[in-house]
């Protein structure tokens, strides 16, 4: 396994706008379809490898000095997109309510990965494999625990994380040291400790910068947050054996019964066949299976890969929890310091039960964070179409912050397990649409309410407040819609996450996973990534 350099912050994306006909003409190695986490890091792995690389991406390049946050403000699905935002509005049918609004998936090189809070935590034994006073509700994952483990190394590496040890777990290296917190910050911890709870410094693919402001939530300019594009797409660019076709539409793919030929394109309103030896969907779990659904041939007639049935199937989410927490009345004033703080796992489990992370958003309670977590309620609710009433928040919202004071969001994440009817559907009509139904089953609900007991319970004598009441679908963290397995009438993937079907085509995102684990999928999604990287490297370079 070569080892996978740190990218130089002053690496700039070529403009390959003089060069479309040669990208559009040529074979390539690996077309990788999508460059955000997966994708980018995938392409990253193939190019340093030796291969020819193109990454296929819906969204452009964008400006290399973009800060712009999730929330673009636009309507017009031109500058959704030029924003990096996703152009089209998602339907979505949450127990038995459908509902028409902005999901929260980015798009151009970076992917969604551009807005993320940068959490790179590593799951546990147990969430990948039955232990003995836990089975695993699939049975376990194809790739154990301990064949992952250096796959997670080298993630850590490349990703440039840093945080400290959780006292709980297994130890976790390399990690690099955290920025040393804020006065107030560290009499938050010492408070949870004299709770009784185990706080750790959260891990945090974040490169220790002069001057970084971390970047939660939005675009990094400088390269401190290691995402996408950051950790993936530039370097590979920086190889000169990779090359970015942006503002591109993936329509289908195209092959026989065994092979894909081309994936089907449509730029500037004109379509395109693109040849590779291989394929890899790096869209994310709700953008991969409408592209194989859509890619029904007289071959696949039920969409490519999909001799299984499973193509789209057991989407999975995880359920959030926000608290607001206060530090202790008598907690010094001081200089600012990092945003996202603490991660802990004293509810990761609980005997039988299987809970999450409980970790620092990186958001003060302050008015504008308020806000947003409003209207993305209100967003979801039946009134979303009233635009005065995401006016009429700003009261509410500034209250809370002026009652809130000094506090900081804190989030747990409780695991989501697999359901057949929960899925992502393609409608040809409606291609570009991204539409998905899901139900919270009353096991997840039940796991939900202990976990709430309990953590009111842990936090006896720390100043909190909850700032959650009803369920809520942490939707950026969509999964398993393609999930792997060893036995190809249970999965769509096989243990490399080539698809069972067909002998050169591979994922890179979260859709391969059986489970969702109790922890943010980033770190996963990496590491299988470079596993899968690897995989097809090896394939490519055996063969004649």
């Amino acid at each position: 396994m070569a080892r996978l350099r740190h990218p130089a912050p002053a690496i700039q994306t070529p403009d390959n706008r003089g060069h479309v006909d040669e990208l559009l003409n040529r074979s390539w190695d690996v077309i990788i379809v999508g460059a955000g986490l997966g994708g980018g890091l995938c392409g990253r792995a193939l190019a340093e490898a030796g291969l020819s690389v193109l990454f296929v991406e819906k969204g452009s390049t964008g400006p290399r000095l973009a800060e712009n946050g999730q929330e673009c403000g636009y309507d017009d699905p031109f500058a959704r997109q030029m924003f990096g935002c996703w152009p089209v509005p998602v339907e979505s049918t949450v127990d038995g309510a459908t509902s028409v609004g902005w999901g929260a998936q980015g798009v151009g090189v970076g992917g969604t990965s551009v807005f993320y809070a940068a959490a790179m935590e590593q799951p546990e034994r147990h969430d990948m494999e039955s232990v003995p006073d836990l089975p695993h509700p699939t049975g376990g994952w194809p790739v154990g625990y301990d064949e992952f483990a250096p796959w997670y190394d080298r993630a850590r590496d490349v990703m440039a994380v840093n945080g400290s040890q959780d006292p709980l777990g297994e130890p976790a290296a390399p990690l690099a040291a955290p920025r040393p917190l804020a006065a107030r910050d560290e009499a938050l911890g010492q408070a949870l400790e004299r709770a009784g709870l185990h706080p750790y410094r959260a891990h945090l693919g974040i490169r220790q910068l002069e001057g970084c402001r971390e970047c939660i939530g939005r675009k990094c300019p400088r390269d401190c947050k290691m995402d996408g594009r950051s950790a993936g797409v530039l370097p590979a660019l920086a190889t000169g054996r990779a090359a970015v076709l942006d503002g591109t539409d993936a329509l289908s793919l195209q092959g026989d019964a065994g092979t894909v030929t081309h994936l089907r394109v449509r730029r500037d309103g004109v379509e395109h066949l693109l040849s590779a030896r291989a394929f890899v969907l790096a869209g994310g779990s709700l953008s991969s299976p409408r592209l194989l659904l859509a890619s029904s041939t007289d071959y696949w007639p039920d969409g490519c890969g999909n001799t299984s049935g499973l193509v789209g199937r057991g989407l999975m989410f995880h359920i959030n929890e926000r608290i607001a927490i206060w530090p202790p009345r008598n907690a010094p004033v001081s200089a600012p310091g990092p945003l996202k703080t603490f991660s802990l796992r004293d509810l990761y489990r609980d005997g039988p039960d299987r809970m999450g992370l409980f970790q620092s958003l990186g958001l003060p309670a302050d008015y504008g964070n308020i806000l947003y977590v409003l209207r993305q309620r209100y967003q979801a609710s039946p009134f979303r179409h009233l635009r005065i009433g995401h006016e009429l928040l700003r009261l509410p919202a500034l209250t809370a912050a002026k009652l809130l004071g000094d506090a900081r969001v804190f989030a747990g994440i409780i695991e989501d397990l697999p359901d057949e009817d929960n899925r992502v559907r393609h409608d040809p009509a409606r291609p570009d649409t991204i539409i998905y139904e899901y139900r919270m089953s009353e096991e997840l609900l039940a796991r939900r309410l202990r976990f709430r007991k309990l953590l009111k319970r842990r936090l006896r004598g720390v100043r909190s407040l909850w700032l959650s009441h009803a369920p809520e679908l942490n939707i950026a963290h969509p999964c398993g819609t393609l999930r792997f397995s060893d036995d190809p009438r249970r999965g769509v993937l096989d243990r490399d996450c080539k698809a069972h079907d067909l002998d050169n085509l591979f994922v890179a995102d979260a859709s391969f996973m059986p489970s969702s684990t109790g922890v943010n999928p980033g770190m996963t999604i990496v590491a299988n990534a470079l596993r899968v990287a690897d995989a097809m490297a090896r394939r490519l370079k055996a063969a004649p």
